[in-house]
């Protein structure tokens, strides 16, 4: 089973260890890309334009200082760098010894910068969306995706997808995939979504389960104490859907 996770824009202030090494990350053929949308952004953060590029609002305009210095930056685990309300309700640190060993081989992180991370890969604090159109490279999402792609249609197992949209724009998994949506009253909610998917991912992990298929997966939910209801089969090429009710 495969979780896909998106990234959080909360993120840690800085690392502890060493300095960055694209050959050394998960995925070790996406270094090259890696390495292009590191410079390009790089680039981008000695320009006048790179706050309005990178939607960042005054406050936040530090971050571009952030980038400059990426690589010589010291870095930290993609599973202690993302703090926002996804990963405060999945509790990386606190899972059990046997939980937090799934995560290493489940759970996979989208990344504009970096395109996809295991828990385990060191990287420093950076920002950059998936959204962002990033010069010359254009939009991330379409630029991630034929890189992406056949390193992930390579990997097995069911694939649970609890990304945003933007995120889902890098790689679509197709009917091996379960799109998770969460409904209050009937109604797809949003902040709150980010939390539930947290609580999801940890279930799962916690769970000791391995569902092979989108039927399974519900079951196995439903008994882990969620409300869920799957969606009518998915048309060619097109992911099932999960709702969770909350």
């Amino acid at each position: 089973m495969l979780i896909l996770l998106p990234p959080s824009e909360g993120k840690a202030s800085r690392g502890d260890g060493p300095a960055l090494e694209l050959s050394r990350l998960s995925f070790p053929a996406l270094a090259p890309a890696r390495g292009d949308v590191l410079e390009a952004l790089t680039a981008l953060c000695g320009r006048d334009t790179a706050p309005e590029v990178l939607g960042l609002s005054p406050g936040t305009a530090g971050e571009i200082g952030r980038n400059l210095l990426l690589r010589t930056a010291p870095t930290l685990t993609a599973a202690a760098l993302y703090t926002g309300v996804l990963y405060d309700n999945l509790g990386l640190a606190s899972l059990s010894p046997e939980a937090a060993a799934r995560a290493s081989e489940s759970l996979l992180i989208f990344s504009g910068l970096w395109g996809v991370l295991r828990i385990g890969d060191r990287v420093p604090p950076y920002r950059l969306s998936m959204a962002v159109r990033l010069p010359p490279l254009g939009a991330l999402g379409a630029f991630w995706r034929p890189r992406i792609t056949p390193l992930l249609d390579a990997e097995p197992g069911l694939v649970v997808d609890l990304r945003s949209s933007t995120y889902a724009a890098a790689w679509r998994p197709g009917t091996r995939a379960v799109a998770v949506r969460v409904l209050r009253q009937g109604k797809v909610v949003s902040h709150m979504a980010k939390a539930t998917r947290g609580v999801i991912a940890r279930s799962l992990l916690e769970g000791d389960t391995d569902p092979r298929s989108p039927e399974e997966l519900a079951k196995v939910l439903d008994h882990l104490g969620h409300s869920v209801a799957l969606g009518a089969a998915p048309a060619a090429g097109r992911s099932w859907t999960l709702d969770v009710m909350v």
